[in-house]
This record gives structure tokens, sequence and C-alpha cells, in this order.
């Protein structure tokens, strides 16, 4: 084994950081998750970081253990799948009930987000649909769960941007 990899192992065992080489193989993997460790580690050479793809797969395998890489997925264009309708809906609860209602929002097969947010409202809910019918009764279902004082849905017109992921990464602070 190459003195590189017994080192990047040695550092594995060690307290969990992030550097930069574990930053760039999180970007390169966001514009393309299904590039090959070979592939990952040529790139990184490029930058002047040069990794073996046996270094490579043990870094992701260390950022998918510590819960850095939760998955990998397909970036969908919904419209084209017959989802026209994207909604926000804000929500106000009332009685402390915040976690019991999130957990019953997200469990609505359109719901691709629930966050807790401070405000006015105190959850924001990102949906899909694709009739308006289906989304008249999503809100009617939601309004229905005890504890909702309110809600407030908007339909996005546009989409300018929609991006789930960040491209200006940075080592975190220790």
């Amino acid at each position: 084994m190459p003195q590189e990899e017994e080192e990047e192992e040695e550092q594995e065992k060690r307290e969990f950081t992030i550097d930069e080489t574990d930053l760039d193989i999180i970007k390169l993997l966001q514009e393309d998750a299904r590039l090959s460790y070979r592939s990952i580690a040529e790139e990184l050479e490029k930058t002047g970081r040069k990794k073996a793809a046996g270094t490579v797969h043990n870094r992701v395998k260390n950022l998918e253990k510590e819960g850095v890489i939760k998955g990998y997925s397909v970036v969908l264009d919904y419209e084209k799948l017959g989802y026209e309708f994207t909604a926000l809906t804000l929500v106000r609860v009332s009685g402390g009930k915040l976690v019991e209602v999130e957990e019953k929002i997200a469990q609505h097969d359109p719901v691709m987000a629930v966050y807790d947010i401070t405000g006015e409202y105190d959850i924001a809910v990102i949906s899909r649909f694709s009739s308006r019918n289906d989304l008249d009764k999503f809100i009617k279902e939601v309004l229905s769960i005890h504890d909702i004082e309110r809600t407030n849905t908007s339909i996005v017109l546009n989409v300018r941007k929609e991006k789930w992921s960040l491209s200006d990464l940075k080592v975190p602070k220790s």
C-alpha cells in the first residue's frame, strides 16, 4: 500500500474533519453523482490534489459514514412528469404541537420539504401537484389536522433558480 494511502487511513481513524479535498470530492459528486472514484481522482489531480482512486473511495465512504453524504439522487424535471403546480404553504400551529403537525404533513406524498421557520408562521411546506384538484385536496387535508390554526398557500408561477446544492462550500470552522 502506498504511503499516501496509509497516511489517509491513519487520518480517518482520528477525529472526523472535513478538508479542501473532501469539499472538492463533494462538489464533483454534486455535479455528477455517477462519477467513478478514478474519475474523481483524475479531477482532483487537475487541482493539484493528487489522490489515488482507493483514497477517494475511502474518503467518500467516510463522508457517508459521518452523514455528510446522506445519499445519491436523480434531479428530475417535475413538469415533464406532469407535476405542473409547485406550492409553498405556510402553516401556523397552536398548542405546542409543532413536531407532531410537521410529522403528519410530511407523510403526504406530494410534500417535498417541511421546514421549521421563524416569523408569523411556524412551518413552510414545499409540495408538487399534477392538478388543482390535487392541490385543493391537500390543502383541505392539512387544514383538517388538529392544532393547525391557519395556512397560507402560494403557487409558484415561474422558477428562476432551483438548485439543492451549494457550489461555494467551505471547510467548517472547528
